[in-house]
């Protein structure tokens, strides 16, 4: 059965993100979500799934912040390194020491460390011990201090049955830290997504076999694996698909089962490529089917209607050359695989660097080249086009070249997207 031809929608990289990013707060919305259990230190990059709770006042008790002394902080008003006022010490907080339970009368002072519990109430306030000097039973004080000084009130970060952290969140050392503070040993984490990765072409073989010279081992395969696996996905490497509608269609549609399918070449205009001919039989909507960048321009995104395969999926057809298949997972397929982990996505990791060397190129293209970033300076690396993985794997970031710049001097600032 013939199927009618789809537009081409060849898009600029901001729009085309912009689909991108759409399409996912739309998953974010619409989609239910699955979790499971897991012990706390095991949850370090998945998304939350449950509220964190405060089981009791953070702080419990006033947190003292420097070394130092507590005292009334009338006692010290005026205080100066040439006029120090002199107070009588009449004991030690250190951390972990039950709360003082009396009361500082005028002229008191109490040797105190970071950490611990300063006494309640009171106009009492931490000068640090560097504006002191200890006399015996005696501190000299240097400096005037407001009353609360030093001192983190109990309750002031988060008072008991305060929410402190929402399902959505994606956890780090942070999070962990928050978890344990209030005894949670494991936490609720949405289940990773499934990501299907299917490579195409007569030409690619098996990494373990011993390719013709007309053959190439399937690096895609492990490195969009790879890239799923930092982007906290499940990854799920299909077979090799041959250049063959009938084993073609049978992939897809394998791949189709999975929360998200990366497809690996087979999306040019060549004879042989037969990914979107596929696509089309199981009534894909294609949402682009390029975007204005180098490399990675006949990147291909859409999503298949529940009627067609049983369940709604989305999918990417990605370029087959290496590289390209690289930056544009980073650019388009990972915040599909955030939404799908129960998170917003996350912006790209953009920053400003000096380059070190002129750069000239052709208008038209917003291009991502492989470069190396060293300090606050960026400068290219010598690269042979979008299938020289060996250049790539020596960079450590991409520079952003906007599509109305032709030359970028020496010196200039540049955008660089960091390579995570």
């Amino acid at each position: 059965m013939a199927y009618p031809a789809h537009p081409e929608r060849v898009l600029p990289f901001e729009e085309a993100r912009k689909i991108v990013e759409t399409a996912a707060g739309d998953l974010l919305r619409k989609r239910t979500f699955s979790s499971e259990k897991i012990d706390l230190l095991g949850s370090s990059g998945r998304v939350l799934a449950e509220e964190i709770i405060s089981d009791r006042d953070l702080p419990p008790f006033n947190r003292t912040t420097r070394d130092g002394y507590v005292l009334r902080a009338n006692d010290v008003a005026g205080a100066s390194e040439g006029a120090p006022a002199a107070l009588r010490v009449i004991g030690e907080i250190k951390a972990g020491s039950p709360q003082y339970g009396g009361s500082l009368q005028a002229g008191e002072a109490l040797e105190i460390m970071t950490g611990a519990p300063a006494p309640a109430g009171g106009d009492y306030a931490v000068v640090m011990v560097e504006y002191t000097s200890r006399k015996s039973d005696k501190v000299l004080v240097q400096r005037s201090v407001k009353p609360g000084e030093n001192i983190v009130p109990a309750g002031s970060e988060a008072r008991k049955g305060a929410a402190l952290l929402a399902p959505g969140h994606r956890i780090d050392h942070a999070t962990i830290a928050v978890a344990a503070s209030v005894g949670k040993t494991q936490l609720q984490v949405y289940r990773r997504p499934r990501v299907a990765i299917l490579s195409t072409g007569d030409e690619i073989v098996e990494i373990s076999a011993s390719p013709q010279t007309h053959q190439i081992r399937n690096s895609n395969s492990y490195s969009l694996a790879a890239q799923v696996a930092a982007a906290e996905g499940e990854a799920l490497q299909l077979p090799i698909a041959p250049d063959d509608l009938s084993r073609l269609r049978e992939l897809v549609g394998e791949g189709l089962k999975s929360d998200l399918l990366l497809l690996s070449g087979g999306v040019s205009m060549g004879k042989y490529d037969l990914v979107e001919q596929v696509l089309a039989e199981f009534r894909a909507e294609f949402l682009f089917t390029g975007a204005l960048i180098q490399p990675g321009r006949p990147i291909v995104f859409g999503r298949i209607p529940p009627a067609a395969s049983g369940v709604g999926a989305y999918f990417f057809g990605l370029p087959g050359n290496p590289v390209s298949t690289m930056v544009t997972f980073e650019l388009f397929a990972k915040p599909m695989i955030d939404a799908l982990a129960g998170a917003p996505p996350r912006p790209l990791p953009l920053l400003q660097a000096r380059l070190k060397a002129e750069i000239k190129t052709k208008t038209g293209l917003t291009r991502f080249l492989p470069a190396l970033l060293s300090g606050s300076q960026v400068e290219l690396v010598r690269w042979q086009g979008s299938g020289d993985i060996v250049a790539t794997a020596q960079a450590n970031c991409y520079v952003v070249i906007p599509p109305d710049r032709a030359v970028i001097a020496a010196g200039e600032m540049v955008e660089v997207l960091i390579r995570r």
